[in-house]
């Protein structure tokens, strides 16, 4: 009956100077950083999630080829790749706080922190089963993308979900608020920090 937070892909390339910066993303890190260190005997296990794709590949698509325009939906600017400052987590990001870390995509489109494995190739699924964990907090970047694909994963995969909704932040206002409402229709719990 373990409780644990996820930080869905607190990286440099996804807060403010990033390739794909989300407004915000500086503060947000910050503010999980602060949470954590305030409420870190909340969690039997903290697990965070970095998209990590390969060099000099589309990823399966998820990258716009070179000379072409990313649509914003299913194909990207190039981003997060691994060993590259980029895919770092954000300095303001405490990962002396983390216990388990999770690299996703690696060649192919990832958006759900279920999709990816830990650094020495175990699927997170198995060893979020193994630690025993039947409910979560869920918080990161982006709203839209990341955090949504992973709260949903983790409610159909039946765990109590809550989204800490004052530790996200998203692409864009109006995508940001359809997927809360998704998070919302689908049973996960909104609530603040």
């Amino acid at each position: 009956m373990a409780h644990a937070l996820m930080i869905i892909d607190v990286q440099n390339d996804f807060c403010e100077g990033g390739t794909l910066a989300c407004s915000g993303g500086v503060a947000v890190a910050e503010r999980i950083t602060n949470y954590l260190q305030s409420n870190r005997d909340k969690y039997e296990v903290v697990i965070a999630s970095r998209d990590w794709h390969d060099a000099n590949s589309s990823n399966g698509g998820h990258f716009a080829q070179p000379g072409s325009e990313p649509d914003w939906i299913n194909s990207w600017p190039v981003h997060c790749v691994s060993g590259t400052s980029g895919a770092e987590y954000h300095a303001n990001l405490d990962v002396a706080l983390i216990d388990v870390h999770v690299q996703k995509g690696q060649g192919k489109p990832a958006y759900s922190l279920f999709e990816g494995t830990t650094p020495d190739g175990r699927a997170i699924t198995e060893v979020i089963k193994e630690l025993g964990v039947t409910s979560v907090d869920v918080c990161g970047i982006a709203t839209d993308y990341c955090v949504l694909a992973s709260s949903l994963d983790a409610k159909e995969e039946g765990y109590e979900v809550s989204v800490l909704t004052d530790l996200i932040v998203g692409v864009a206002d109006e995508t940001s608020e359809a997927a809360l409402q998704a998070l919302a229709d689908s049973g996960c719990k909104l609530v603040t920090a």
